[in-house]
């Protein structure tokens, strides 16, 4: 029996018709695609993609090296790693603009999203990272820079853990990845059909972190164990409008186990 509240995992056809109506059909106006902050803040700079000198792997390699690691070292990664990082996961390369309006119309990124909506927004948690202070951070992907949240946390990693229910590897990471979905970015152009979308979406950004890491000797385990109240209330997130949906606790891997299955 299926709950009533499943009803949208169902495999059925929501022909978008006169019952359902979206709000872009309604003219109402797209939400933004990445969250606002104040703009005296400053933010953190990235290396750019065109500048990032990441050894290339064949990605036949990276396929076949691909798996969940959680044997993580005491080695820092760099800024430019993690900007390789975040740029394979989120990445913008192209934006459209309304001209007539000055504003955006699409992105396009590194990883595919339905309508090009791009419904999730990648916090980090810091622990171990050359030149940032640990912390929470945003990763704002239109400018592809930093935006720190928090205050200097040295044990923000084991308060990870804790949340990923006492999960041990999560607090030897040197970043960790936090996906959270902004619903109604998607919702306003699927209504009810939205919410498959996301969790494939959210599939798309993890896989390309799993293939991204190998090529900088490093490793990544997703997580979907964890206390959604507690994360949430980490970051800052009402839970509702905006809520976490998926982890990923990233670190350096032992030498012998960078280059084998």
């Amino acid at each position: 029996m299926i709950d009533a509240g499943r009803k949208f995992l169902k495999a059925y056809d929501w022909n978008q018709g006169p019952d359902i109506q979206t709000d872009q059909q309604k003219g109402v106006p797209p939400p933004p695609f990445q969250k606002p902050y104040p703009k005296d803040t400053t933010l953190i700079d990235l290396v750019a993609p065109q500048d990032l000198s990441i050894a290339p792997i064949p990605l036949l390699n990276a396929i076949n090296r691909r798996k969940s690691r959680r044997g993580f070292i005491d080695e820092p990664l760099s800024v430019e790693e993690l900007s390789f990082l975040l740029w394979v996961t989120q990445g913008v390369h192209k934006v459209a603009v309304d001209i007539r309006h000055g504003k955006i119309e699409t992105t396009k990124r590194t990883v595919p999203s339905g309508g090009s909506r791009h419904p999730h927004e990648t916090y980090l948690a810091v622990s171990n990272v050359t030149g940032l202070q640990p912390g929470i951070y945003r990763y704002l992907a239109l400018e592809h820079k930093l935006l720190f949240l928090s205050q200097g946390d040295p044990d923000i990693a084991k308060r990870l853990s804790e949340i990923c229910h006492l999960q041990k590897f999560v607090a030897k990471a040197s970043v960790i990845f936090i996906w959270a979905l902004i619903p109604y970015r998607i919702e306003w152009r699927y209504s009810v059909a939205a919410h498959k979308g996301t969790a494939i979406e959210a599939g798309h950004i993890c896989q390309n972190l799993y293939l991204a890491v190998e090529a900088i000797g490093s490793g990544t385990c997703s997580i979907a164990a964890y206390d959604q109240k507690a994360i949430d209330d980490l970051l800052g997130l009402d839970g509702t409008d905006e809520f976490v949906v998926y982890i990923s606790a990233v670190g350096k891997i032992p030498i012998h186990s960078r280059y084998s299955p």
